[in-house]
């Protein structure tokens, strides 16, 4: 799942295209390795040793971008509430891999961005209007369609990325409680390093050991997470949003080809539909949203 970044005019519309496509690819290829994992290890101990191999990298991008004094913050306490976030976010859709597929667990987290909205009109009193809040219901009944609450079909475990998505919402919007003069890659850095600490207090309790045949796949989770949300980034400052945004969901259409080719999955009808009905409510909402704000 991708984050949300500033918007710097774009200067490459191109470039940011491919980056932020490559940047959903490696996501997804980080998802993958994470589904293959749960079938050993915790979702904790999961999410403790990627970020612990990804804290180097993004500090030395980090470091590279902005200096020394990009590794100090002024609000550590507001960083560490967002790693808690993080923490909970990640382990539902970590551990929703070991009962759903991936494209249904995928579809389901893109739920994000319509929380989001709701969370800014109801918590934070931003204006918004009737046609998002329609955008709004229609995306929480593309949810409905591919959980199916009361069917025979209906799976509790699809409730996971929905919640993930909640936490995850919360945390875009927490970014606000941030000094705005960090850039955005402390708050990277912080959040990397706020995972660790906080999984790192629980790991303990769940460890297994690692044998060394399986530390590549470690080492690729951390690689291809913290390349990801680079690419993404570089992509939002190379290109406008509205052009950059909606390439997000692109993700779909990775993880259905790596659920097919590595699990045998293939999505049934509803979560086609839901999934479809999601889509398009986020898209919705992202173009009203630029235009709101141009």
């Amino acid at each position: 799942m991708t984050g949300t970044a500033a918007t710097v005019a774009g200067r490459d519309p191109m470039a940011g295209i491919a980056a932020m496509c490559a940047g959903v690819a490696c996501l997804c290829v980080n998802d993958a390795f994470a589904k293959a994992l749960t079938e050993g290890y915790s979702p904790v101990q999961i999410l403790f040793l990627r970020s612990l191999i990804a804290l180097p990298f993004a500090a030395v991008i980090a470091v590279g971008t902005g200096g020394p004094r990009a590794l100090v913050s002024r609000r550590p306490l507001a960083h560490l509430a967002r790693g808690g976030l993080v923490i909970v976010a990640a382990l539902m859709f970590f551990t929703s891999f070991r009962y759903l597929g991936l494209a249904e667990a995928t579809g389901l987290i893109f739920v994000a961005p319509i929380f989001i909205t709701a969370l800014s009109a109801l918590v934070l009193r931003e204006p918004v209007g009737w046609r998002r809040w329609l955008a709004v219901a229609a995306g929480f009944a593309g949810v409905l369609i591919v959980v199916r609450p009361g069917a025979a079909a209906f799976q509790p475990a699809s409730v996971l990325p929905v919640l993930a998505a909640l936490f995850y919402a919360v945390l875009m919007l927490s970014a606000r409680w941030l000094d705005a003069r960090e850039s955005v890659w402390t708050m990277q850095l912080w959040l990397v390093g706020s995972s660790v600490l906080l999984s790192g207090l629980a790991v303990g309790f769940v460890w297994t050991p690692v044998p060394a045949g399986d530390l590549w796949a470690f080492g690729c989770i951390a690689l291809f997470g913290t390349l990801g949300m680079t690419l993404i980034t570089q992509a939002f400052r190379m290109a406008p949003a509205v052009v950059i945004a909606p390439l997000d969901y692109t993700a779909l259409l990775w993880a259905t080809g790596f659920g097919w080719l590595f699990w045998q999955e293939v999505p049934d009808r509803a979560t086609a539909v839901g999934a479809a009905v999601i889509v398009a409510s986020g898209v919705f909402i992202m173009i009203r949203e630029r235009r709101a704000a141009g």
